[in-house]
């Protein structure tokens, strides 16, 4: 299972938060620490959450989101 910050499995569909300002690679915008991410997709590999933020397709690690 795909487990957030605090230990809570996630699920495809959920609503997450993120726990972290992050700086996604090739922007020159970092997404916001508190920002909602709804409908997310649990993925394989070292970014485990695949989302949209704004229109913008990004992958997520679980450490830095928590569910909402």
């Amino acid at each position: 299972a795909v487990l957030d910050a605090n230990g809570v499995a996630l699920a495809d569909g959920d609503t997450v938060v993120l726990i972290k300002a992050l700086k996604p690679k090739g922007s020159s915008q970092p997404i916001k620490q508190g920002t909602k991410v709804k409908n997310i997709r649990l993925q394989e590999g070292d970014h485990d959450i695949g989302c949209k933020i704004d229109g913008t397709p990004m992958n997520l690690k679980s450490e830095f989101v928590k569910k909402a």
